[in-house]
This record gives structure tokens, sequence and C-alpha cells, in this order.
């Protein structure tokens, strides 16, 4: 995805099964200037993503059906979603369940109950890594496309002088035999 193509207003998935939590959320992302879109399982997370991904996803790992983590395996195994941004966001505070979530790709970790201003910063900071990842692949882009621009000129370059040269060679054989 190009700068361009980027939204305005960056998008963020909420998918978390408890209404309550979906409606604070949704509020506290909006009135931070957020797009943002919620659902209540990872199926529908997963069905979303083939649709219009999001730019970053808070995730809570419990969940009926298909669990947070789950969700998150499934997302990171997909080549068109697997570089977007997971933020668990859940009562979860086991340590093995934290480093699973970081062995499956997540980003980050918050626990519930959280602190408005913390979860906020830990967003604009994924957000801003990944617009500048998402830079750098275009700066790659581009300066990969100078250098075979670069190579190809290098290439034509290079037959002219090996022709000059061949030119030269004849020419210097012909005024050897002429002596």
């Amino acid at each position: 995805m190009r700068m361009s193509d980027m939204p305005a207003k960056p998008d963020i998935l909420l998918v978390d099964d408890v209404p309550e939590n979906l409606r604070l959320l949704h509020g506290m992302l909006g009135e931070a200037g957020y797009s943002v879109r919620g659902v209540r399982s990872g199926d529908m997370a997963l069905t979303v993503m083939e649709t219009k991904p999001p730019d970053l996803i808070l995730l809570d790992v419990m969940m009926p059906e298909l669990d947070g983590f789950e969700t998150c395996k499934r997302l990171k195994a997909d080549a068109e979603t697997r570089d977007i941004p997971v933020i668990f966001l859940t009562a979860t505070v086991e340590t093995e369940d934290i480093v699973h979530g970081f062995e499956l790709g997540a980003v980050d970790y918050v626990t519930k109950p959280f602190n408005a201003t913390e979860l906020l910063a830990r967003v604009h900071t994924h957000l801003e890594i990944q617009r500048l990842r998402r830079e750098l692949e275009q700066y790659n882009e581009q300066l990969e496309q100078k250098v075979q621009e670069r190579t190809a000129e290098v290439r034509a370059a290079h037959q002219i002088l090996e022709r000059q040269a061949k030119e030269l060679e004849g020419r210097d054989r012909l005024s050897h035999a002429q002596m």
C-alpha cells in the first residue's frame, strides 16, 4: 500500500465479544480521531479482512469459538493481513499468555483494565511504526527501480564501449597491415 492509498484517518478494528468494551473503545478512539469498526468475534474479524483490512487491530484474547490467539495466528499466516499490527487488549495477565501473544506476531499486549492515555499512546506509536514501515517499503521500491535503470544504462554503455574497442582494434590491425 502506498502512502497516497492510506486513509486520512487510520482505521482501527476492535475485536471483543463484550458490547460494553466495544462501545467504550469505539468512543475513546473515535474522539481521538480514528476511524473505528467493531466486531464481536474472531470469525467476524477474519471476514472483515477479506473486504477492508484495517490499519491496526485491537484484539481480545478470551472470546467464545475462535479466541484471540487463534485469530491472530490466522491473520499472521495470511500474506494479505500479516503486516497489520495486532495489539492484544485482554484481562489475561499470565506471563505465558503474554509471551504466546508476542510469539504469534502481536506488536503489543495491554491488560484490562487499561489506562486510556496509555492505550492511545500505544495505538499511535504502532500506527506510526506501520506508516514508517510502509514509507520505507515505498522508498526501497523506488531505489530498486533506480538501481535497475542504472544497471541497464551501465550495460548499454558497456556494450557501446565494447563495440568501440573492437572498432579501434580493427583499425589498429588495418593500420599495422598497411605499414
